[in-house]
């Protein structure tokens, strides 16, 4: 058995015609050998995600075709630790006291990645204990940010943190917090530390084999391009934050692993409140 997540584009659905859907799932699950354990619906863009342990995706596409008949337009295989770290939950959400469905998680994310510039050089100079210890202040300052932001640390990248949000505008606003907090670090430490961060945001499945594939990429490329206490963002993450008078559009970047150059936002986090 493997774990799968599925993309189905529902356009013009409403929650409770894809509750039932899930409800038809799991009505004949049983006679498949599968187990559906969540899924994601985002009423706005149309679009439905199923979780499903399942012994391979032929399998999954029989299920939803027999249950309802809305087959999946795209199937990837999954790490239910990856989809905890992205997502927040594995299965079906508690409703809260006195309601009797739990409000629909849409999916959508936005995706940050932070780094710490001249890591490399800061450990040849400090040496490993010293550059060890602003490496832990540096995690200190923005794991603290992500709590009061409610975003969810995916991994430590050794000299930065990606992390998830379920909110364009709390990623922005957490990444400005952070650039914020060094600055004030920096004004009383006499070693200060300097980070670039960049974002993107989009789907759990999109044109991409792995969860949150191209979201996750250029969300790190912006990142490396970005020069000391930058923030960097994408198209994507100007659009949905709303807050146009914040963004400043920089030449356009010629990125690893993107054959065009990308349009990106640099945001401007001084002074504000």
């Amino acid at each position: 058995m493997a774990i799968f997540m599925d993309r189905h584009d529902l356009k013009g659905a409403t929650a409770a015609e894809i509750a039932e859907a899930h409800r038809k799932d799991l009505e004949i699950q049983d006679r498949y050998g599968v187990k559906f354990l969540t899924y994601w619906f985002d009423e706005q863009r149309g679009t439905t995600f199923c979780l499903i342990d399942a012994p391979d995706e032929s399998t999954v596409q029989c299920v939803h075709r027999e249950a309802h008949g809305h087959v999946p337009g795209e199937i990837v295989e999954v790490a239910l630790s990856a989809v905890e770290a992205f997502l927040g939950r594995i299965q079906d959400p508690d409703p809260p006291p006195g309601r009797l469905s739990a409000g629909v998680d849409s999916g959508h994310r936005a995706i940050m990645f932070t780094d710490i510039v001249g890591s490399t050089e800061m450990t040849e100079r400090l040496g490993d204990r010293r550059a060890t210890e602003l490496v832990r202040a540096h995690d200190a300052i923005v794991r603290r940010c992500l709590k009061h932001s409610g975003g969810r640390e995916i991994k430590h990248t050794g000299d930065g943190i990606m992390a998830s949000f379920a909110s364009t505008p709390e990623a922005i606003g957490c990444a400005t917090v952070i650039q914020q907090q060094f600055l004030r670090f920096n004004n009383g430490n006499s070693e200060p530390i300097h980070i670039r961060i960049g974002l993107d945001c989009g789907e759990p499945v999109e044109d991409s084999n792995d969860l949150f594939g191209s979201t996750v990429q250029l969300a790190a490329r912006l990142c490396s391009a970005a020069s000391a206490d930058q923030i960097f963002v994408s198209e994507n993450i100007r659009r949905e934050c709303g807050h146009q008078d914040i963004f400043e559009m920089t030449e356009p970047l010629s990125l690893k692993g993107f054959t065009s150059p990308i349009t990106a936002f640099a945001c401007v986090w001084k002074n504000r409140a």
